[in-house]
């Protein structure tokens, strides 16, 4: 599992992030990476750090996830305990900290920081980017991107103004969450209490601001489409990946191809979106003294009349990115490693892998049930043209839970979608001690 680093004698982050040294992650000197988050998303991030000769070690608040089962070092901690987050840095010692995950105590990436540790993308922006709040304050009313009009409630009274002004139907969700946790659709003020209760207890991490409980209310967009824009901060600069087209149920993604089949203009307007809110937040990192470095997926709504609103940023790789395991040249997870490790990432270093009128379609294999999970047929998931898969080993499932994706490739969209289904098809999950 690798060197501990207690008792090494080392100052933290004291050199150049391009001259950090690498390819020796069991010697004296390692440059050393911290992952606040080992799901499916960390166990990528942690591979394409190892590529490149880094330290990981992973942190995640059960035994036994993903990214833990391959990093030199895991740990089960619970990352919103501020207490438990500060032992875990002394213990680690890190050069690099990346949180891939909302349930973190914010305020000790800001002190990691203060002290010389580079927290992915800044210690600021990772704050930001989970509260709701913030974000939106920031990306609306300082950069001056168009979004759905929305409103803020910190009492079951508020919420039922803020939804009379906003409108019905509307969206209700917890100023802190991902992937449709604690997020509900409001047609009428009759949902506006269980609205409210799903706000407060299935949020990802704290709904409080300030001390309070709040809730954000959006106006419900008359969405054709939701694009993600994969959009990387390096030391050369800032670049775009080719838009993903996306489908959501319940808050949640069930397909993502690329590249997305929608006019070049309203595909280019997304780009200059996307590139403008993460020029405004790495210059927001760089006056902390920190550099913003890193990848952002940044989710876009297209409307029926072509027009385009900003709707979420996470700062780390996206879940509808991972169809770039099979799109590109250098994923999502590999770009996320060379920017925050100082790597200059160019233009050209997002282009497809793909070749002239080829779909790429990643599909996420959900399992339902409870306990833990194994897969049979790989032979006759995998037999399908142009397909791919990965399993993410996670150690169980309590009731639905993504367990894998299933990656295609074809001449259209429909034949990919087609592949990747029966790749899902022919893959046998078996749940249970039984198994």
């Amino acid at each position: 599992m690798g060197m501990s680093a207690s008792g090494q004698q080392r100052i933290i982050n004291t050199i150049n992030p391009g001259e950090r040294p690498f390819g020796s992650p069991l010697g004296p000197r390692p440059t050393r990476v911290l992952l606040l988050g080992a799901g499916e998303l960390g166990r990528e991030i942690a591979i394409s750090l190892m590529r490149l000769g880094a330290w990981v070690g992973a942190a995640d608040s059960y035994p036994g996830a993903p990214a833990t089962q391959v990093a030199h070092a895991g740990y089960q901690v619970k990352m919103s305990d501020p207490q438990a987050l500060e032992e875990l840095i002394d213990k680690v010692h890190p050069d690099l900290i990346v949180p891939e995950v909302e349930a973190i105590a914010t305020d000790r990436l800001v002190g990691a920081a203060a002290r010389g540790i580079q927290v992915v993308p800044a210690a600021p922006l990772a704050a930001m980017c989970m509260d709701r709040r913030a974000l939106r304050v920031f990306a609306h009313e300082q950069v001056g991107l168009p979004t759905t009009p929305y409103r803020f409630a910190d009492s079951p009274e508020e919420l039922a103004s803020a939804a009379d002004q906003v409108g019905y139907p509307c969206m209700v969700k917890p100023l802190m969450s991902s992937s449709g946790h604690g997020q509900t659709l409001v047609r009428s003020r009759e949902g506006l209490s269980q609205a409210w209760n799903s706000a407060l207890t299935q949020g990802r991490a704290a709904t409080r601001h300030q001390g309070k409980a709040e809730v954000i209310v959006e106006a419900l967009a008359p969405l054709a489409h939701e694009l993600t824009v994969l959009t990387v901060a390096s030391c050369a600069g800032v670049a775009t990946c080719t838009p993903i087209g996306q489908r959501q149920e319940d808050g949640d993604y069930r397909l993502s191809w690329q590249p997305a089949d929608l006019n070049p203009d309203i595909l280019q307007q997304a780009r200059s979106m996307a590139t403008r809110l993460v020029e405004a937040m790495t210059s927001l990192a760089r006056q902390s003294g920190e550099t913003g470095w890193g990848i952002y997926g940044v989710e876009i709504f297209v409307l029926r009349d072509g027009s385009l609103l900003f709707n979420e940023v996470a700062p780390r790789p996206h879940d509808t990115g991972m169809v770039t395991m099979i799109s590109q040249r250098l994923s999502e997870f590999d770009l996320h490693a060379r920017a925050i490790l100082g790597i200059p990432v160019h233009q050209e270093d997002l282009t497809l892998g793909l070749p002239e009128g080829t779909c790429a379609v990643s599909r996420p294999i959900l399992v339902r049930g409870q306990g833990p999970v194994s897969f049979q047929g790989l032979p006759q998931a995998l037999d399908h043209p142009g397909t791919d898969l990965r399993i993410f080993s996670k150690p169980e499932v309590h009731g639905l839970r993504r367990m894998g994706v299933a990656l295609a490739l074809g001449p259209d969209l429909q034949t990919a979608t087609k592949r990747a289904e029966a790749v899902v098809h022919d893959l046998k999950p078996r749940v249970g001690t039984g198994m």
